[in-house]
């Protein structure tokens, strides 16, 4: 599955500050790994509580990151727009355009990839 070009960048500048402070991104390495390793919850839907977190945030980088990592944990198209709407209700239009708009995009990216 192919990287969204905002995925793409986060891990670039993840790796450029790693070269900087490497011991740093260790150690967020290990904490968000810890984080999003199976538990009572399961991976895909601790990616989609990080997505409607994301999004209530507006942060893109994150949005694309998380979905993408609840697309690769198998969550479905369905699944991921009901967290769109949950988090539409508590952070209202902004919320919901990034939804709607970073969704889509990467949704018709993940298509086209397929296709």
């Amino acid at each position: 599955m192919a990287e969204h070009i905002l995925s793409e960048e986060y891990r670039e500048g993840l790796q450029t500050f790693g070269r900087m402070m490497p011991n740093v991104l260790q150690a967020y390495n290990d904490f968000t790994n810890a984080c999003f390793a199976d538990g009572a919850i399961d991976r895909k839907n601790k990616h989609l509580t990080a997505l409607g977190i994301s999004l209530f945030s507006g942060n893109e980088h994150c949005i694309v990151y998380h979905m993408e990592g609840a697309l690769g944990e198998g969550a479905t198209e369905q699944e991921i727009a009901e967290i769109v709407g949950v988090a539409g209700a508590f952070g209202g239009g902004t919320t919901f355009s990034h939804g709607v708009m970073l969704v889509n995009e990467v949704m018709q990216e993940k298509q086209n990839n397929v296709q």
